[in-house]
Order: C-alpha cells, then structure tokens, then sequence
C-alpha cells in the first residue's frame, strides 16, 4: 500500500519519539511515513515545512498534497493505524478546541512533560526502528 501520511516529527523528544513508535508498530499496512525534522537533510527533502514551525506544533502531509497540524495529524495517523475510534473525540467541537489548547501546551513544553514521564528531557536522537 503507498504512504497516506506522513508525519515530521522532533526526534530528540522521548514522547514523540515514543508516539511513533506506536504508530510504527501498528501500521501494519506501511500507511504512515515517518520523518524526524532535525534530520541533517530534511530541509532539502522538504522545503515547503518550516523546521521551526514544525518545531512548535506537529506536521502532517497527506497523499493528496493537504497540509495537517497538531491533533489532525494524530487522528488520521492514529484512524490510518485501526485506532481512530481512540482519537475521535479530540476533534468533537467542544472538546476539540479544549485538546487543541492542551496539545499546545504539550508541545511547547515537551521537553519538560518528557523529563517527567521518561526520566529524560531530550535524547541525542532517539531512533523509531
């Protein structure tokens, strides 16, 4: 099957690196690219996503050329994965906009939420294989 998303990623983030693990292990039909963003050569491979912007908030690119951000890349990873029922409620009107926030302040302080969780802020660079 070909790629239906790809995801960039910051792949010196334990939690990150941890998600796409996840989704790597569940993707059993090789639907989901993964792409970490502080790779050496991952402006020239990708020169329409902002490394910088793709640092503060996570970015996805579809089959058909659409640009996701946030928690739609999470739940049409997570849907390509057989586990959208899991992510569906993040995109409900009310609920949506308060995961949105939250996502927001995730990222931003991911190194932080990562530190507590995994006993490590950053890695040199974590691996998904």
């Amino acid at each position: 099957m070909t790629t239906q998303l790809t995801i960039f990623y910051d792949g010196q983030c334990p939690l990150c690196v941890r998600e796409m693990k996840h989704l790597k292990r569940l993707d059993k039909h090789q639907q989901i690219a993964f792409e970490d963003i502080l790779e050496d050569d991952f402006s020239a491979r990708y020169p329409q996503v902002s490394v910088a912007k793709a640092n503060t908030i996570l970015h996805g690119l579809t089959s058909r050329g659409e640009m996701l951000y946030g928690l739609d890349v999470t739940h049409a990873a997570w849907s390509l994965a057989g586990r959208g029922w899991l992510t569906a409620p993040l995109r409900w009107p009310f609920i949506g906009w308060v995961a949105d926030r939250a996502y927001l302040y995730f990222a931003r302080n991911r190194y932080s939420i990562s530190k507590l969780f995994t006993g490590k802020s950053r890695c040199e660079r974590c691996s998904i294989d």
